[in-house]
């Protein structure tokens, strides 16, 4: 059985977003034309607690992108994002939400971020997208979303060393680029771990419009 993630594809990440990733909303067409070529659809979403420690705020004279210690985790800060409840953390108005099967929420613990949609960053709790998959049957995921660097970039590498059979969609994810490199570094390390790189058009469904 094959499942479809959908990474945080959230307000805060798409154009004027609070962390905007650059032409992140080209991600939503794409998910919306594959949804229906997959058994299972399951999407992350961030839900941040407002007084979340990776939030720049959060930490006295510190700016975003700063790397700071939290609780023994370095933790790159960010802007107030994805904040529960909050207009930022809902979906892009333009995804299907009828095609999704199961939401799955992280970063939902003040003291520790996740950018994984199967575990925190530290691996101390898990989120329960791995029983969902297990449950379901599911061998194959197949990772689109937002942002390739950080939050796709930890789900696909946590989905290969929990043994699923793990594809990225790589025309159906853009990343936040901090640094120079740190997105073709991700394709790098995510493809150099086991994780097969394709484009979405590679991708036929019957019932896909």
């Amino acid at each position: 059985m094959k499942a479809l993630l959908l990474v945080d594809l959230q307000v805060d990440f798409c154009a004027l977003g609070a962390l905007e990733v650059p032409d992140g909303d080209a991600v939503i067409p794409l998910a919306n034309q594959l949804m229906p070529a997959f058994d299972l659809v399951v999407a992350t979403k961030d839900w941040h607690p407002a007084n979340h420690g990776s939030f720049a705020a959060n930490h006295p004279w510190r700016k975003p992108g700063q790397v700071i210690d939290l609780h023994g985790l370095p933790q790159v800060l960010w802007p107030i994002h994805c904040v529960q409840g909050s207009m930022g953390a809902d979906f892009h108005a333009a995804l299907h939400q009828d095609g999704i099967d199961a939401i799955i929420h992280k970063g939902t613990d003040p003291e520790i971020d996740s950018y994984s949609g199967f575990f925190d960053n530290g691996q101390r709790q898990a989120t329960g997208l791995e029983g969902l998959l297990r449950e379901r049957g599911v061998e194959e995921v197949y990772v689109l979303g937002l942002a390739t660097d950080y939050c796709v970039k930890y789900t696909v590498l946590d989905a290969l060393r929990l043994g699923f059979s793990t594809t990225l969609l790589t025309d159906a994810t853009r990343g936040v680029e901090l640094q120079a490199g740190d997105v073709a570094a991700a394709l790098r390390k995510m493809e150099e771990a086991g994780a097969v790189l394709i484009s979405s058009d590679a991708i036929s469904s019957s019932t896909a419009p």
